[in-house]
């Protein structure tokens, strides 16, 4: 990828992110807001505003980063195992583990004695239908191979960026975050390819251009050059 298709990612993922925790943090915290809209403080809303936006510039920072990590272990998995169909193996267990831990161990470490285990099936249900259509879409635009490393990335490296707010189990921070890092991770995985490929178009552009331009260069220094 090049660097301007790089800051172009970027910019735009820290968009999404932003916009999508000043969407979602009104809704989910609006008994919280709400006032501020009854009662017209302008100021108050702004800042609340520009606060979510923050927030989500940090979670869209949080999703670039797992991004990345997540293309490099890639490489390393397939080096590793040798073969792609037993590299998908392992990222299929990899993804029911998480799921199962997203589950049980929340259960574990924060239900009361009389809680039922239902209500902890939400994020984990969640996150695999958006995982599933995410993967689906990303066939659509490649091929079937990369439907395991998607729903890999959406489902395990989300939980791994997703672990400072379910260790402390906020609800309103727990779907703040949740949403805001799918939305990132899932732009930044349906979008790749195309920026590679657009990479590389403008490095063949500049490859066919560069004999053209030395060759007026040439030309030009020649015309430059005073007569005797």
């Amino acid at each position: 990828m090049t660097s301007r298709n790089w800051v172009k990612l970027f910019l735009n993922t820290l968009f999404v992110g932003g916009l999508t925790t000043a969407i979602v943090g009104f809704i989910v915290r609006w008994n919280e807001f709400q006032p501020y809209f009854t009662e017209f403080k302008l100021i108050d809303i702004l800042s609340t505003l520009i606060w979510l936006i923050v927030m989500g510039f940090l979670f869209s920072v949080i999703s670039q980063m797992g991004f990345f990590a997540y293309l490099t272990i890639h490489r390393f998995g397939l080096g590793i195992f040798k073969s792609v169909s037993l590299w998908n193996a392992v990222q299929v267990v990899l993804i029911l583990f998480g799921l199962f831990d997203l589950v049980y161990l929340r259960y574990e470490n924060f239900a009361g004695p009389d809680d039922s285990i239902l209500p902890y099936f939400g994020p984990a249900a969640i996150l695999l239908v958006v995982g599933l259509t995410v993967a689906w879409y990303k066939i659509k635009q490649t091929n079937r191979d990369a439907f395991i490393p998607a729903m890999f990335f959406m489902i395990v490296v989300t939980l791994v960026e997703w672990v400072p707010v379910l260790r402390v189990n906020e609800q309103s921070w727990l779907y703040l975050m949740m949403f805001a890092l799918v939305a990132c991770n899932a732009y930044q995985l349906l979008i790749l390819h195309k920026l590679n490929l657009q990479s590389e178009q403008d490095r063949q552009k500049r490859a066919s251009q560069s004999p053209v331009k030395s060759k007026s260069t040439a030309n030009l220094k020649k015309a430059k050059k005073p007569s005797i």
